[in-house]
């Protein structure tokens, strides 16, 4: 009997488990718009706590928490300071320009990191002719840069800075609890260094849909205002929401295992000729490996793989990208390997 695809797209790919399944069909529902569903209030408080925030906000997507901060935290003209390669600035259809009428401005990082002294060369001086720096937004982990985590004390000096020169701070955060779990600080302390925070419950925590927004009590309320403006004021949400708590009480230990899985694959892969992986990179569940030496395009790339059951996405001009989740397991990391092995032994 055929296997069924190995699939390393993204964490997103995700499919609840028996015990998540379960928690969202008994889950109690009201109306969240009317703010009377519980299971929504529990996992926006869950989310809370668990980030050493005053409040959450339940959102249908990263991309809907990002945005939703931006706005909240800007007035139209103003400017942010972003990494170039960040998923605002690459992934988010210029949502800032669009719905807040923001400019960004984009600093190219040290695999997407970038220093206090870069951000603060970056902000404007106080002149009538340039927009206002209002804003940084920081990612961790970085997908682009392959997971990359940002560093405590880099993270430190940009909230010291801010402070200094009266900015906010937005973490995109999809993936802090993977930057948590590969640092082995709690995540209260990434988080504590921003304004607001968005992260996925969709990618490695494994629930099917949604992400939250945590900050101060006072900028939630207005997050939800804007919520509801960008369409993403549901009804009886409590049915997703428990997907949710289900995963903050279940997935979030476990994530060092698709850490490993992703360091024993791609330390596998470093080892053919065809195939380059900065194993310097990997450092949470996302693996870069760059496919020029082999001599096939990006394209032919994915095509040979899928066929043969390993399903990766493309992720620039030569590269390509596999991440591990939690329905990957040790042997479909061997299998990857071996169609690795078997395909680009011919490069």
């Amino acid at each position: 009997m055929p296997h069924e695809p190995i699939d390393l797209r993204s964490d997103t790919v995700t499919r609840p488990s028996a015990g998540m399944r379960k928690a969202m069909a008994e889950a109690v529902v009201g109306d969240d718009v009317f703010e009377d569903d519980p299971t929504a209030r529990e996992l926006e408080s869950l989310a809370a706590e668990m980030t050493g925030k005053e409040a959450g906000l339940f959102v249908a997507s990263g991309t809907m928490g990002n945005e939703i901060c931006v706005l909240a935290h800007t007035r139209r003209g103003d400017e942010a300071i972003v990494e170039a390669d960040c998923h605002i600035c690459r992934y988010e259809v210029g949502g800032p320009a669009v719905l807040s009428g923001v400019q960004l401005a984009p600093i190219k990082g040290d695999n997407g990191v970038l220093s206090a002294a870069q951000i603060e060369a970056a902000i404007r001086s106080d002149d009538i002719h340039q927009p206002v720096t209002r804003l940084v937004c920081l990612e961790n982990t970085h997908n682009r840069a392959g997971g990359v985590v940002w560093p405590i004390d880099g993270a430190r000096q940009v909230r010291a800075l801010a402070d200094r020169r009266g900015l906010r701070i937005h973490l995109d955060g999809a993936r802090v609890f993977n930057a948590a779990a590969a640092t082995g600080f709690d995540v209260r302390e990434y988080c504590s260094l921003a304004d607001s925070v968005m992260f996925c419950l969709s990618k490695g925590l494994g629930a099917p849909i949604g992400s939250m927004v945590v900050g101060s009590a006072d900028f939630i309320l207005l997050a939800r205002r804007y919520r509801k403006l960008l369409g993403g004021g549901m009804r009886q949400v409590g049915v997703i929401a428990a997907a949710g708590i289900y995963a903050l009480k279940n997935n979030v230990k476990r994530l060092a295992e698709d850490h490993r899985r992703a360091r024993v694959l791609a330390e596998a892969l470093a080892n053919i000729p065809a195939v380059s992986v900065d194993l310097a990179t990997v450092e949470t569940n996302i693996v870069v490996l760059d496919v020029a030496r082999s001599g096939f395009s990006v394209d032919e790339c994915l095509d040979m793989l899928a066929k043969h059951g390993v399903l990766v996405v493309p992720f620039g001009r030569t590269r390509i990208r596999a991440v591990t989740h939690l329905d990957i397991d040790d042997s479909d990391i061997d299998r990857a390997v071996a169609v690795f092995r078997r395909l680009f032994s011919k490069a």
